[in-house]
């Protein structure tokens, strides 16, 4: 069987169905993870539309599928509602991205996370999912996507600073050990429900490059250094454990994805050599849609690490109109130079729908999307291909 080059990154539009329970969910902070017993049907509903979407990756060739985290609200809060000892509330504001216009945009509210009790990762709801995956996709790959543990240490000491006298954990290495001790549980029970491939997703790397304008790390910032490899050194423990229960371990790095909208800009030259050569994934998710990536000359950082593959994310999850494909195979040439071909796959640059809110696009034209990539995809991958942009 030949391998897809094309790759989902995870995330699809819900179903109009479902979105009725997550637009619930959101403006309620009386209600527990993961919240099937305050809202009758919406497990029902929930596990109908992630059978019927793992279907419909299967049938547009797609070869490695996700619940396309249809259990999820928030890409990576809803890991942190799952873990023992949080609780979620809604906070006083949300994210700050960029409106289309470049003015402040703010996200949804329901951020708000307090530890009330030492952190753990067993029995987590998202091993309940993944069973129900790995059954509904058959002989079908599958992957589970996670928020990277970096990323989520990063939110809760400096942006919420969950630490101190009267927390549950005294300083930020106890905390620090206490959530990388909840990832090892959690990817433990993975493994042994039959889990295979984990994906981490993280969106703060390019908070470290000197050429982000938006960065609210480098501004002030002494030892950006330090906390950098603070933030690798976290995720290199977490997936050296996943790699010793032999698992494949992924990420995917993008600059923030919001109802077609982005967080952040800042390029890959400035962190390549730390973000990309000294983290120990197999398979890079990277973002190279439009320009704030900066130059593809980035995957320079990975050329002596043999083993790794690169998702270039060429095309966009963010519009509703089909990609330039000019500008795709002009940018998969240039990588091809760079890594050998065989390392590289194709991608979108994030998901359809990271919160459920969703991108600015239509279901249809979202698997127009995909199919427009698996095009592209199978025509460069082929033996018969022809450089047409040389």
């Amino acid at each position: 069987m030949t391998l897809s080059k094309f790759q989902l990154v995870g995330s699809l539009l819900r179903p109009k169905e479902l979105l009725e329970y997550k637009e619930q969910i959101e403006v309620r902070d009386d209600i527990f993870y993961p919240f099937y017993e305050e809202f009758p049907g919406y497990q029902d509903v929930e596990a109908k539309a992630i059978k019927e979407v793992v279907k419909e990756q299967i049938d547009h060739g797609i070869d490695i599928v996700t619940d396309g985290e249809f259990s999820k609200s928030l890409w990576h809060l809803d890991f942190l509602w799952g873990l023992g000892g949080v609780e979620r509330f809604i906070a006083d504001h949300g994210y700050a991205f960029k409106d289309h216009d470049g003015d402040h945009f703010e996200t949804r509210k329901d951020i708000g996370i307090r530890i009330v009790a030492p952190l753990s990762g067993k029995h987590h709801h998202f091993l309940d999912i993944f069973k129900k995956v790995k059954q509904d996709a058959g002989k079908t790959q599958a992957k589970l996507t996670v928020w990277g543990a970096a990323h989520a240490f990063t939110e809760l000491t400096v942006f919420n600073g969950l630490y101190g006298d009267g927390q549950v954990y005294q300083t930020q290495d106890d905390l620090k050990k206490g959530l990388i001790n909840a990832y090892k549980e959690f990817l433990t029970e993975f493994k042994e429900i039959g889990g295979e491939i984990v994906q981490f997703d993280d969106c703060l790397w390019t908070l470290f490059s000197s050429d982000n304008q938006d960065s609210f790390y480098a501004d002030g910032n002494d030892s950006l250094e330090d906390l950098a490899d603070t933030f690798i050194a976290i995720n290199n423990e977490v997936a050296d454990f996943g790699h010793s229960l032999g698992l494949k371990v992924w990420t995917h790095n993008c600059r923030g994805n919001y109802q077609s909208r982005h967080a952040a800009g800042g390029s890959y030259q400035t962190i390549a050599k730390k973000f990309l050569g000294e983290q120990h994934y197999d398979r890079f998710f990277l973002e190279w849609d439009d320009e704030r990536a900066g130059d593809i000359s980035a995957l320079e950082a990975l050329k002596d690490k043999q083993n790794v593959e690169v998702v270039l994310g060429l095309l966009s999850s963010k519009t509703a109109t089909l990609d330039d494909e000019a500008r795709i195979y002009q940018l998969l040439e240039k990588a091809s130079q760079i890594l050998p071909k065989e390392r590289l796959l194709l991608s979108h640059q994030c998901g359809f729908a990271s919160c459920d809110c969703g991108n600015e696009l239509t279901q249809e034209q979202q698997w127009a999307k995909i199919d427009q990539g698996q095009k592209i995809a199978k025509n460069f991958w082929s033996d018969d291909y022809v450089n047409q942009y040389e």
